[in-house]
């Protein structure tokens, strides 16, 4: 006999909780021997070229309140504008450079840190160059589907100006918000979910 569906109700939708963290970082959150460190948590060793940057970032929320359980992803490419890919199809990427990074926010201080190198500028299809940037995804409490953006650097005007994607963007008072400021010997990005100083967030 065939039942009645019409009294069954849609469950609450569920984010992934504790479980990114477990599963993404596990010895980040004590869990030891699964991984002798943690994927993504290392993108260079001491033969990497480049510039060497360390990137200090934070996701806030509608209150200007860090998450503290945050975790981010980078994509990026290495110092001379190749990515470490099997599509990269313009030239050989540093082989000591990984070009992609996992790391969770201090769940102190609500800072993620990754120690990368500054990137080379990467063409988009019709040859025009995009300023050096690091791509970011990013999920948290509350996020049922990871956000995408973006992180250009503050000392490279010239390059930001000619950027097509940042050209591309409706409200050209929105571009700060994937500006990273240079502050002594790190570069600093907020990545604000809701308010006034929104980031720009791209579709994956």
């Amino acid at each position: 006999m065939a039942q009645s569906l019409d009294r069954l109700k849609e469950s609450p939708s569920q984010t992934a909780g504790p479980y990114v963290h477990i599963g993404l970082t596990p010895n980040f959150c004590g869990i030891g021997g699964v991984y002798a460190s943690d994927l993504g948590s290392t993108m260079l060793n001491g033969e990497t070229r480049g510039e060497r940057i360390e990137l200090r970032i934070r996701v806030l929320d509608g209150t200007g309140t860090p998450l503290k359980d945050a975790l981010i992803e980078i994509w990026q490419a290495d110092a001379a504008g190749f990515y470490n890919s099997p599509a990269e199809l313009r030239g050989t990427a540093d082989p000591n450079f990984l070009g992609w990074g996992r790391q969770p926010t201090d769940m102190e201080t609500g800072v993620c840190l990754f120690r990368t190198i500054k990137p080379g500028r990467v063409p988009v299809r019709d040859g025009r160059l995009m300023a050096p940037h690091i791509t970011l995804w990013i999920v948290a409490r509350g996020i049922n589907l990871g956000l995408h953006t973006r992180l250009y650097f503050s000392d490279e005007e010239k390059a930001n100006a000619e950027d097509p994607i940042l050209a591309r963007i409706e409200h050209r008072l929105r571009v700060p918000t994937l500006i990273a400021e240079r502050q002594g010997d790190a570069y600093v990005f907020d990545i604000h979910l809701q308010g006034e100083k929104e980031t720009v967030f791209f579709d994956s």
